[in-house]
């Protein structure tokens, strides 16, 4: 008689660190019942200077931040923390949801915006949308497409070895087409990925983004590297 043995193997979800800046104390308290139960351990604070302090200084799986704040405007707070090189996860949850209100928080280097009031399982399938994401960068740290580098931890773009500085929403549209490299990528895919809207903001936003980067990624150079194929989008090319 043959006898089995069986082990039982606990599964253990690790815990993430989710920071909120947030200064209403009603909206903290709703997002923390949100998450209770959930696999984020909610860390807070009230200000823009304590979530530039938090968000530079601890290691945090997402940041949410809200707009309007006693001492700035969260938009700008995520500009700076993009601008010292903190690739960390970031969804702005703000009162403020007009389109225009939305390009400009993901134009300062969002990753995703939410109106007030929020549904929450949306806004807790978003924050963990945003983690799965950073997390499958951040296994693949370098995009290498003809000429040109893509560095997604360090945020950094080359062409030939040569640095091309770019703003966090160039950088995100540069990694965008490094993404799907040859490959045409129409304006509506670009709304939808890259600036997360399901909309057309009837803005040239696009246009004038792709035109700054187009212009970053030439200069100097004698060949192109963004292509414009008309009626369709745009394709990166290889440089060569």
């Amino acid at each position: 008689m043959i006898t089995y043995r069986y082990r039982k193997v606990m599964v253990i979800t690790p815990r993430l660190r989710l920071l909120c800046v947030e200064d209403d104390d009603f909206a903290a308290a709703a997002l923390a019942d949100t998450v209770a139960g959930t696999e984020f351990d909610l860390i807070r604070c009230a200000s823009v200077a304590d979530g530039l302090r938090l968000g530079a200084g601890q290691p945090f799986d997402v940041i949410i931040f809200d707009r309007m704040l006693p001492d700035g405007d969260g938009t700008q707070a995520v500009a700076q923390l993009r601008a010292l090189g903190i690739t960390t996860p970031v969804l702005i949850l703000s009162a403020l949801e007009r389109s225009t209100h939305r390009v400009e928080g993901l134009d300062a280097g969002a990753d995703d915006y939410i109106g007030k009031p929020y549904d929450t399982a949306e806004l807790i399938a978003r924050v963990r949308a945003l983690h799965r994401r950073h997390g499958i960068a951040s296994h693949s740290a370098v995009l290498i497409h003809g000429q040109f580098e893509c560095h997604l931890k360090a945020r950094t773009a080359f062409r030939v070895g040569r640095h091309i500085a770019l703003s966090p929403k160039e950088f995100a549209l540069f990694t965008y087409l490094m993404e799907n490299a040859g490959e045409v990528v129409t304006r509506d895919m670009l709304l939808r990925d890259v600036w997360k809207l399901n909309f057309d903001p009837t803005t040239n936003v696009v246009d004038v983004n792709i035109s700054r980067l187009r212009r970053k990624l030439e200069d100097g150079f004698p060949t192109p590297a963004l292509e414009t194929v008309w009626g369709s989008g745009y394709r990166l090319t290889d440089g060569t």
